[in-house]
């Protein structure tokens, strides 16, 4: 069979009548059962993608299709779809279904996309790997020795693999972008409140966002035009209008400056990524594009900033995971406070513990002041050195990760090497501005090298366009 990687290869295929999108998603549930080595998929949705197959065709035949009528689509285990399990890839929400859809699922299905099954991930996405999911590790389809990136690692792979054409993931401090990287696919973080986090179970509420994964820019594009919106269920999306990402790919951005930060080229950069970026620099310029060196002084800051913040968040936010209402519940308990206990030290993996642990004592009496507001303060500082960066440069280029996918398990005994991992993406989740990943080629060793783009507040119209024309350098 023919596996499509892209929706646009796919959407020909299917005027021209030599596929239709039931006999697709059947071929394409089978390949997901052949390549189940991978371990990206915790569930298939086989009846329900079917349905929504076969009304996808009676109105593409019908001229009544919504834009992304025959996409198919991967949906990370944290995202809520009506009916369906929703396990955050954890023991302790194993067996819970969702009673609703997440917002972005309802925007996906009024266009007609195809809900193909969840994707894992590092348990409640804590994680850079996706070596912390409940379920064992997903691995990188380029080298299933190595890791995928996390926490939607899931997601990332499903698309790499073609066992989707593209996937939704969540991104708090770099979830999607890394993964994207390891993988060699592209992917985007939006501007915080873009994208509507009603549905999404929380990890750190004032980081996460809901975004997209996929093999082209175009595609990419499509699926933010759609997802993003203003949201009255969520209050802190955004009532700015949502611009025809699509419509703006290919313009010229020889007008553009882009912006490299000093601070992100230091020892921890493998050589091998640094010739990456300046290829990729090196394109830009070729394009008429200003390519200057801008200083983030505070970037030092960023990995402890994001830990203690996000810690806390997360020890709050699990809260509610008590063996009481619908979670896990550990057998026989003495006591109530020992249920409570045993139900999240038994139903929690290693890696939420420790961060619950962390969290905790950051908004413990006699440290909040000595964290977790000095943290909040570090965090303002952070988001203006983007602002005068901003004030400089249209554009940042960076890398996306310091390494290309590294071997599995080998970063899982020391968390403080796992951490630094995220030392490029963190910061735009601590700033709330968009980014976004996309492939630059591949090392020596043939894994693939991502580079970044960061842009203004709600400038994500720039960022794709300056990504599709990367995308089109096909650099090697």
């Amino acid at each position: 069979m023919k596996l499509y990687s892209t929706f646009s290869e796919f959407r020909a295929d299917l005027q021209s009548g030599k596929v239709t999108c039931e006999g697709y998603v059947t071929d394409l549930l089978k390949e997901i059962k052949n390549q189940q080595d991978l371990n990206c998929y915790l569930e298939t949705f086989d009846e329900s993608a079917l349905d929504q197959a076969r009304k996808a065709d009676a109105k593409l035949k019908a001229g009544q299709a919504g834009k992304l009528a025959g996409m198919v689509i991967a949906i990370k285990d944290v995202i809520n779809i009506k009916g369906k399990k929703v396990s955050c890839a954890s023991k302790i929400l194993e067996n819970f279904t969702s009673v609703y859809h997440a917002t972005v699922i309802e925007k996906l299905l009024a266009e007609d996309a195809i809900l193909i099954g969840r994707t894992n991930m590092d348990e409640f996405a804590m994680g850079s790997s996706n070596e912390n999911s409940a379920f064992g590790p997903v691995r990188n389809p380029v080298d299933k020795t190595r890791v995928p990136g996390g926490s939607s690692g899931g997601s990332a792979v499903a698309v790499a693999a073609k066992l989707a054409m593209t996937s939704l993931g969540s991104d708090t401090g770099g979830s999607i972008r890394f993964p994207a990287a390891l993988c060699g696919v592209t992917g985007m973080k939006p501007t915080y409140g873009r994208v509507s986090r009603y549905g999404l179970v929380a990890y750190a509420s004032s980081f996460d966002q809901i975004g997209p994964f996929a093999n082209s820019v175009s595609d990419l594009a499509l699926v933010m035009e759609v997802i993003s919106g203003h949201d009255e269920k969520d209050s802190t999306s955004s009532p700015k209008p949502v611009e025809p990402f699509g419509q703006g790919l290919g313009n010229s951005i020889s007008s553009l400056k882009f912006g490299i930060p000093k601070q992100y080229l230091g020892d921890g950069l493998q050589p091998e990524v640094r010739e990456k970026l300046t290829a990729a620099a090196g394109y830009l310029k070729s394009l008429g594009c200003q390519v200057t060196e801008v200083e983030l002084p505070h970037t030092e800051y960023c990995i402890a900033t994001y830990y203690i913040l996000t810690t806390a968040e997360a020890s709050s936010n699990l809260a509610r995971y008590d063996g009481v209402r619908y979670s896990f519940r550990s057998k026989d308990p003495v006591t109530l406070n020992d249920m409570y206990v045993r139900s999240r030290s038994e139903g929690f993996g290693a890696e939420v513990k420790r961060r619950i642990m962390l969290g905790t004592y950051v908004l413990s009496a006699g440290y909040y002041d000595a964290y977790y507001t000095k943290a909040q303060k570090v965090r303002r500082l952070i988001r203006e050195d983007f602002t005068k960066a901003f004030d400089q440069v249209d554009v940042l280029l960076t890398p996306t990760s310091p390494s290309p996918a590294f071997k599995i398990g080998e970063k899982t005994t020391n968390p403080l090497e796992m951490y630094l991992s995220d030392i490029y993406t963190v910061s735009a989740n601590l700033a709330g501005i968009p980014g976004i990943s996309v492939p630059a080629g591949t090392a020596s060793d043939g894994l693939p090298v991502g580079v970044q783009l960061l842009g203004k507040h709600f400038d994500e119209q720039t960022l794709l366009n300056a990504a599709y024309h990367i995308e089109k350098a096909n650099l090697k």
